[in-house]
């Protein structure tokens, strides 16, 4: 969605946790750089991971912050800039990790890490495992990311009052576990038999998107800015009431552009997600209305294709085509809605301050309209 870039640019939130984030990478050049040559290409990996995304979890942050009270140029307002760079730095960790477990070739249009790492031990002729060399620096990768997630959110925190530091101590603390499990509750799903009961496969599916996606994609983001205005509890319950129904609208949305999103806009090989075999909310509804009209050929398409890493394009294109017949895109449209739906009209209702209860509807909107 076009609208995105400026409305994270709004307040100047973007550019600043830009600068944040170019901060980091510069300690980090300094650090590793003193460790000895061979670092660099850590270096870069983190430099290119930190230049990509939308920056929408800093943006939900920020607007969640204003529209509790919080009031840009202070003292307070630099402190949620920070937790702002700290959440996009526990994303970039989230992703080193996940490329590996999915084990996916691109992230935003280029080589994923393991996957530049397998390149740079053949390029230089190194001994053992390519395969393993890749994977081990980008678990490595993520686990810098991660310190630097952890440096960033203290220091953030350093000189707020207790209870507020608690507060938000709290929420990304939850954050982290959440998505370290929902991560496994993934990668565990993947390895499941799946496609005789289409309803289980579908409440194991929502289960991963809640864990391991939209709370930490939406939820803790707005909830953390409510927690650094000082919210008292029942706000901090509508936001939570707002984030998470807004956030697995926002995976579900995910779901449909892995299989039919433009490449030269969501950066992914058109069906990646039909590759990699993910087991979405989305391919289980294909299987289940399948099933209701006895089209078994198109259930057997599925299970026999999904996952295939080597099926061709011409493959591809036929276990999109057969997803979409069935109406499943239909019905994960009308469940997206339903859901913003939802947490549109609590956002509604709260006494929230102009220009930040527009501005945060805006994010919202653009994070579930979106089309890359």
């Amino acid at each position: 969605m076009t609208a995105t870039p400026a409305l994270v640019d709004l307040e100047d939130v973007r550019p600043q946790v830009d600068a944040l984030l170019a901060g980091h990478v510069a300690r980090l050049t300094t650090e590793l750089g003193a460790l000895g040559d061979d670092t660099a290409p850590l270096v870069a990996a983190v430099t290119r991971m930190l230049s990509g995304g939308k920056r929408l979890r800093a943006a939900f942050c920020w607007w969640s912050w204003r529209a509790h009270g919080g009031e840009p140029g202070t003292p307070e307002a630099a402190a949620v800039l920070r937790v702002g760079a700290a959440l996009e730095l526990f994303q970039a960790a989230a992703l080193f990790h996940d490329d590996v477990m999915d084990d996916s070739d691109t992230r935003r249009g280029m080589p994923s890490a393991h996957r530049a790492f397998e390149r740079l031990h053949a390029e230089q002729g190194l001994l053992g495992d390519a395969v393993r060399f890749g994977a081990s620096a980008a678990i490595l990768l993520g686990d810098l990311a991660l310190v630097a997630s952890e440096q960033e959110f203290a220091g953030a925190l350093a000189d707020a009052p207790a209870s507020r530091a608690a507060a938000a101590r709290e929420v990304f603390d939850l954050m982290r576990t959440e998505v370290t499990v929902g991560q496994y509750l993934d990668v565990l799903a993947q390895a499941m038999p799946w496609g005789a009961d289409p309803d289980a496969d579908e409440a194991r599916a929502r289960r991963v998107i809640q864990a391991k996606a939209a709370r930490y994609s939406v939820e803790h983001p707005i909830v953390l800015g409510a927690a650094l205005a000082d919210a008292d509890g029942p706000a901090l319950d509508a936001c939570r009431a707002i984030g998470l129904p807004l956030g697995e609208a926002f995976q579900l949305r995910d779901d449909l552009l892995g299989v039919f999103g433009d490449p030269s806009t969501t950066g992914k090989p058109a069906g990646d997600d039909l590759r990699e075999g993910k087991r979405t909310v989305l391919v289980a509804r294909a299987v289940r209305l399948a099933r209701e009209r006895g089209d078994e050929a198109t259930v057997s398409l599925l299970r026999d294709h999904l996952g295939d890493r080597a099926m061709p394009d011409d493959v591809v294109t036929r276990l999109a085509d057969a997803i979409a017949s069935t109406g499943a895109v239909e019905e994960v449209e009308r469940t997206i809605e339903d859901l913003a739906g939802r947490a549109f009209a609590i956002m509604a209702a709260r006494a929230w301050p102009e220009p930040a209860a527009s501005r945060l509807a805006e994010v919202a909107h653009a994070a579930v309209d979106r089309r890359a």
